[in-house]
């Protein structure tokens, strides 16, 4: 079992403004995060801070955005989006066992910011061979020289990601980047990655964790999934408290709540849609 990063903790001077991010009360209060497992779970309601904190270390620990190396996207050192995670970020001291730099920061918006990238990308390139071809016609070797930049992108691209994350569903192209960006012994940060994902998706993606994990992989996931919940030994932290402290998955209002639905439909539905209803 590995564990790259033990524990986030604030230094002991925070900055005297209140201002957004040392406004919320997780901040103010977190003293020590410590990470147990491999995989780590911030759960909690929205706006309970489990974002801010996840963009925080990402931040603090250098981490970049999905994608960033290969099609110029930002890192979480540069985003602008990101600007009150780094003043966080200033204020906290990470503890390894052993320091990463690979591994990645996702989240929903990233993903679909991407694959646009990708898209335009591919455009781009083949529209370039097609002009290639056409302005050189008839002098062959010229035309390929000048083409072979281009067709060894795209044929990179087709190799890595097969005929394009745009030509299948959301969740199958998610799954298909998440995939070919793991590395062995990399620090993922995760923010809802349930987001694009069905139920049955949702479980392909715990037997990616799985299999990274047994390859010195470790994740810290922000999320609202019961099922990423469940993922078997993670230490869950509950963001409903403050500071945010340990729980059992049965304990988990997401977990209660559903489950409750499932057992109980009409008793959630009916106050909602006949207020007349006993």
């Amino acid at each position: 079992m590995t564990i790259l990063l033990r524990s986030v903790e604030l230094k002991s001077e925070l900055p005297a403004s209140r201002a957004y991010p040392f406004s919320l009360p997780v901040v103010r209060h977190l003293g020590t995060l410590t990470f147990s497992a491999p995989v780590t779970l911030f759960v909690g309601e929205n706006g309970s801070g489990k974002s801010t904190i996840l963009e925080a270390i990402a931040a603090a620990a250098g981490s970049i955005t999905v994608g960033a190396e290969s099609v110029g996207a930002e890192s979480v050192g540069v985003d602008p989006d990101l600007q009150p995670a780094r003043r966080l970020a200033g204020a906290m001291r990470l503890i390894w066992s052993k320091r990463t730099r690979r591994g990645f920061f996702l989240r929903a918006e990233d993903f679909l910011g991407y694959v646009r990238r990708m898209q335009s990308l591919r455009r781009d390139l083949a529209q370039d061979a097609a002009e290639m071809e056409r302005r050189y016609a008839g002098r062959g070797l010229a035309v390929s020289l000048g083409k072979m930049p281009m067709e060894g992108s795209l044929a990179a691209m087709r190799e890595k990601y097969g005929e394009g994350l745009d030509t299948r569903s959301h969740g199958e192209s998610f799954l298909d980047l998440f995939h070919a960006r793991l590395q062995p012994g990399g620090l993922y940060l995760l923010d809802e990655p349930e987001t694009p994902l069905s139920p049955l998706k949702q479980l392909s993606l715990l037997r990616m964790f799985h299999d990274a994990v047994t390859s010195g992989a470790q994740f810290i996931i922000a999320t609202h999934s019961p099922i990423l919940m469940a993922y078997p030994g993670a230490c869950i932290l509950n963001f409903d408290t403050v500071p945010p402290s340990p729980a059992a998955y049965d304990d988990l209002e997401h977990v209660r709540i559903l489950r409750d639905f499932l057992n109980h439909r009409d008793a959630f539905l009916k106050p909602l849609f006949d207020p007349q209803a006993p």
